[in-house]
């Protein structure tokens, strides 16, 4: 039988490889390669994460990497958007381009019955190569040319069938601007890599391990990789969790000791760390998750004590004044409300510089 790694064992493997454990020193084109694609939905959470992962991390780096076009902002793993490495756009967006298409059909397979989605998608990418376009933008133009269909269903046609990269100022620290987009080839002046479903799998791995195949299917949005996992099987060690699931990893990763010590975190809003698996209980609970994930599609920003889900937290401004408000979803220990609001006020120091003052308030 396969090793059995207890829940608190995969707590700590997911919180070492996620450079959640401690702060890593390390170049932040290095860390967003190694942690695989950071949710972006809005602008700010990618920076907020690197905060929580990296020694000293400037946001200015990270802007000035978007900028010179060596990360981007584009819609991936289950159809959102993610920041990723300009190598990593071209390597992923081939493997998910099957299951992008899925989605679209099942969203608006009724509002394009008879529509030449080749047709859309190649004007589309002559639109968007031409001038980069905002959504609403795309969808008018591309409704002038095939009248008859609705443009909020023909731009997604686009951003399906053509990889759309966000350009600047969208996603810049302090000055992100309307979404507005071109592809990715030619953004980034090179080609898409041939699809490789196997080294994502192990991209995936090393970011987020150990994994069932149902964990690796749920953070793609993608099905059918139980093949992909048993070709690469001899390559990987194999344990189980505590329900007797199959769990995958790469012999080289870290496994820390499950009674490893953990800071407290407080994680920006839909922070990939909560996204990253089809159990999920290896970092919240089940009642926990009903509080964080809203039924509009927000996952709001939370506090990590012992490594799991323990709270949540939000930042309101008024009048120059910055309040971190933390929401305990039990009541803290004496040491975790000093450990919140040690690391809050230092949240805050980053993320309102400009207030005149700062208060954690844990009600």
């Amino acid at each position: 039988m396969a090793p059995v790694l207890s829940r608190q064992t995969l707590n700590r493997a997911l919180l070492s490889r996620q450079l959640l454990l401690r702060r890593a020193r390390t170049p932040v084109h290095d860390a967003v390669a190694h942690l695989f694609g950071l949710q972006a939905q809005a602008p700010n959470p990618p920076y907020v994460a690197l905060w929580n992962r990296l020694e000293d991390f400037a946001p200015g780096e990270l802007s000035q990497l978007i900028t010179d076009r060596r990360v981007v902002r584009i819609s991936l793993m289950r159809s959102t958007i993610h920041l990723v490495t300009a190598e990593d756009c071209l390597s992923l967006r081939p493997v998910l381009a099957a299951s992008m298409e899925r989605g679209l059909a099942a969203a608006y397979g009724k509002q394009l019955t008879g529509a030449d989605l080749d047709a859309i998608a190649a004007y589309g990418r002559e639109l968007v190569e031409q001038q980069p376009l905002t959504w609403a933008e795309l969808g008018a133009l591309l409704a002038e040319r095939f009248p008859g269909f609705e443009a909020g269903a023909l731009a997604p046609v686009v951003r399906t069938r053509v990889p759309l990269v966000q350009v600047p100022p969208r996603g810049l620290w302090g000055s992100s601007g309307q979404a507005a987009h071109t592809s990715a080839e030619s953004w980034l002046s090179a080609g898409l890599a041939e699809p490789s479903a196997e080294d994502m799998v192990l991209r995936y791995l090393a970011a987020y391990g150990p994994a069932s195949v149902r964990d690796v299917q749920a953070w793609a949005g993608m099905t059918r990789l139980k093949e992909v996992v048993e070709r690469l099987r001899p390559r990987l060690l194999v344990f189980r969790d505590e329900q007797g699931v199959e769990l995958f990893d790469l012999p080289d990763a870290p496994r820390p000791d499950a009674d490893e010590p953990t800071p407290v975190r407080l994680l920006g809003e839909f922070d990939s760390v909560l996204l990253a698996h089809a159990d999920r209980t290896r970092i919240i609970s089940d009642e926990h998750r009903k509080r964080i994930f809203t039924i509009n599609g927000i996952i709001r920003a939370t506090v990590l004590i012992g490594g799991s889900v323990a709270g949540m937290w939000r930042v309101e401004r008024e009048r120059g004044r910055a309040v971190l408000a933390v929401e305990p979803f039990t009541p803290f220990s004496a040491a975790d409300r000093a450990a919140v609001a040690e690391e809050g006020a230092r949240l805050l120091a980053f993320a309102a510089p400009e207030a005149a003052s700062h208060e954690v308030l844990i009600t």
